[in-house]
C-alpha cells in the first residue's frame, strides 16, 4: 500500500538545489534508513514529507498519518537528555501513525534505551524512515538504506552493514572505470602525437625521391595529399578523445603519521595510575573504589548507562583527582560537546595553527580525512554548521600539542561519513585516547580496552568490545536471535512489495529468506 508520493521535486536553500528528485514513495512496513552528509538535506527531506516545508517545485500526496520525532526537542531541566528522547518516542507509538518519521532518535540514549527502541521499532506496525548516525541502529532496524548524494536519493536494499559493502564495491569499479579510462585516453593521445610527428615530417622531401621522380610525380601535391591524410586521421582521434566519456579520478586520502609530543618517551609505558578511584555526585556514589592503568597507545571505552558517571571520570582523569597518578611526559587534550576551542572569526585553517606545530600538508591531509578540501579550509568557523565545528574541533585536538585525547561524546552530530573518517584518525594516532560514546559499532571499530560502569561497579577489560561481550557479559547479546529478527523484518519486507509488484526476483528473494530463517531456527534447536 502506497503512504507517501513525491513527484518531480525540487528545493532550494537560497540559490543552492538541495533536492531534484523524479519520483519518491514509501509503502507500507518499509524500514528505510536516510542516510549522508552533514548538510545534504536530510532533516529537511523529513520536514517536507510531514509537510511543514513547502516545495519549489512538484507535488506531494499523502494517503495515511504522519508523526515526526524531531532531533531537537523541547528542554525540560527536570529531565535528562535521555529522558526527553524516550518520552517523545512513546508519545510517537501511542499515537501509532501510519508513517513514523524518526530524526536522530538515538541521540543521549544509552545502551539499553537504544534496545528499548529497537524493539519498539521491530514491533511497530506501520513504515518507519529513519535519519541517524548510529550504524548499528540502522543495522537492527533498516531493511533498505536511502542516500542524499548530489540532489539525488539512491536506494540500497539491506541495512547499512549491506549498503557499506554495495559502496565499496561502487568505490573498486570506479576505480576500475578510471584505469580504464586513463588508459584508454593515453592511448589516442599517443596515436595523436605519433600522427602529427609524421605530419611535421611530411613537409621533407622523401629521401628515396630522385630529382626527376618529384618533376614528375609534383612534390608539392604529394605533400599537401599526404598532410592531408595524416590531418584527416588526426582529427578523427581528436575527435574520438572527444567522446570519450570522462571519468573523475577518485579522492585518494593519504596516509596519515601524525607526530605525537614525547612519543618516544612513554611509548608502550603505564602513563596513567588509578588506585581505590571511587566516584562521588554530592552525597551519592556513583561507583565503588576500583583500580585500572593506562598504557600509553591505548584506546580505551568508557560505557555505561545514562547517569553512572562516565563523564565524571573522564573530569577525574583530567584533574587527576584522588587515587589518580599521571606521568609528568603526558599532555592531555579535551573534547566536551560545548566546543570552547574554537575562534568563530577565524578561518578552519587558522584555529588549527594556533595550537599545532604540524606543517600545514599534515593539517590539510587530516582536514581532508574530516572532509574540508581544498579552499573549504580558509572557510571562517562561524559559517559551519554544529556538524562541521565538531570535526574542525576534533581535528584540532589531533593536530595539537599532546599526546592523550580525552573525547566526550566525540560521536554526537557527526554524519556517518565523518564517523568513519574519525574512526580512521584514532587508529592513525599514535597517542592514548579515552573516550565515551553509546555508538556501539564505533566502539567496536576503535575502542583496545573497555571501562564499564554498572550497578556502582567498574569492570576493567583489557581487549576489544567484542572480546568484553564474549567474556564478560556474553549473556547481553545472541547473535543467531539478532540476525533471526533482521530476516524476519526483510520478509514482512518482501512480502509487502510482493502484494503490490509481484516479481520471479522478489519470489526468489522471499524463498531465500525463509531457507535462511529455517536453518536458523534449526542451528538454535
Amino acid at each position: 500500500m502506497l503512504l507517501f508520493e513525491g513527484i518531480s521535486l525540487k528545493h532550494y536553500v537560497q540559490e543552492r538545489l538541495l533536492f531534484d528528485i523524479e519520483l519518491l514513495q514509501i509503502h507500507d512496513k518499509q524500514r528505510i534508513g536516510l542516510v549522508g552528509r552533514n548538510g545534504s538535506g536530510k532533516t529537511t527531506l523529513l520536514n517536507i514529507i510531514q509537510g511543514e516545508i513547502y516545495l519549489d517545485e512538484g507535488k506531494v500526496n499523502l494517503f495515511t498519518s504522519i508523526k515526526l520525532v524531531p532531533q531537537f526537542k523541547n528542554i525540560n531541566i527536570c529531565k535528562s537528555g535521555g529522558e526527553i528522547t524516550q518520552s517523545y518516542l512513546q508519545s510517537a507509538f501511542n499515537e501509532s501513525p501510519g508513517l513514523l518519521l524518526l530524526d536522530e532518535p538515538t541521540t543521549h540514549l544509552d545502551y539499553e534505551h537504544i534496545v528499548w527502541l529497537e524493539n519498539n521499532l521491530h514491533d511497530f506496525p506501520g513504515a518507519l524512515l529513519i535519519v541517524s548516525h548510529d550504524r548499528a541502529f540502522l543495522d537492527q532496524v533498516c531493511t533498505e538504506i536511502w542516500e542524499i548524494e548530489d540532489a539525488t536519493i539512491t536506494v540500497y536494499k539491506g541495512n547499512y552493514s549491506e549498503y557499506a559493502n554495495q559502496k565499496t564495491l561502487e568505490r573498486k569499479q570506479h576505480q576500475v572505470a578510471f584505469e580504464k579510462y586513463e588508459k584508454e585516453k593515453q592511448k589516442i593521445e599517443e596515436a595523436i602525437r605519433k600522427k602529427e610527428e609524421k605530419a611535421q615530417r611530411a613537409t621533407k622531401k622523401p629521401k628515396n625521391l630522385s630529382a626527376s621522380d618529384a618533376r614528375q610525380k609534383g612534390a608539392k601535391p604529394y605533400y599537401a595529399n599526404k598532410q592531408k591524410k595524416l590531418s584527416k586521421t588526426v582529427s578523427a582521434f581528436e575527435t574520438k578523445l572527444e567522446q570519450l566519456k570522462e571519468v573523475k579520478k577518485p579522492r585518494e586520502l593519504p596516509p596519515i603519521k601524525m607526530n605525537v609530543i614525547n612519543e618516544h618517551a612513554i611509548n608502550n609505558k603505564i602513563i596513567i595510575r588509578g588506585e581505590e578511584v571511587f566516584g562521588k555526585m554530592g552525597k551519592n556514589l556513583l561507583w565503588n573504589p576500583f583500580n585500572f592503568y593506562v598504557r600509553s597507545g591505548e584506546k580505551i571505552a568508557v560505557i555505561g548507562s545514562n547517569g553512572t558517571g562516565k563523564t565524571t571520570l573522564l573530569k577525574k582523569i583530567i584533574d587527576e583527582g584522588q587515587g589518580i597518578t599521571i606521568s609528568p611526559a603526558v599532555k592531555i587534550g579535551y573534547f566536551s560537546q560545548h566546543i570552547t576551542i574554537l575562534k568563530e572569526q577565524k578561518s578552519i585553517l587558522e584555529n588549527i595553527q594556533l595550537s599545532s606545530k604540524q606543517n600545514e600538508t599534515m593539517i590539510r591531509t587530516v582536514l581532508a580525512r574530516m572532509h574540508f578540501w581544498e579552499d573549504d579550509v580558509y572557510k571562517k568557523v562561524a559559517v559551519l554548521s554544529g556538524g562541521e565545528k565538531v570535526k574542525v574541533a576534533l581535528a584540532k585536538l589531533f593536530l595539537s600539542e599532546v599526546n592523550l585525547l580525552v573525547l566526550d561524546e566525540p560521536t554526537n552530530f557527526l554524519d556517518i561519513e565523518s564517523l568513519e573518517a574519525l574512526e580512521t584518525l584514532i587508529k592513525s594516532y599514535n597517542g592514548t585516547i579515552i573516550f565515551v560514546t553509546h555508538d556501539r559499532m564505533f566502539i567496536k571499530n576503535v575502542a583496545t580496552k573497555v571501562l564499564e560502569i554498572e550497578n556502582r561497579e567498574v569492570t576493567v577489560f583489557d581487549g576489544t568490545y567484542e572480546a568484553y561481550e564474549e567474556r564478560v557479559k556474553p549473556e547481553k547479546k545472541d547473535i543467531n536471535e539478532d540476525k533471526l529478527l533482521l530476516i524476519e523484518i526483510k520478509i514482512s519486507d518482501v512480502l509487502a512489495r510482493l502484494s503490490l509488484e509481484p516479481s520471479k526476483e522478489l519470489d526468489a528473494e522471499f524463498q531465500r529468506l525463509l531457507n535462511e530463517k529455517r536453518k536458523l531456527i534449526d542451528h538454535q534447536s
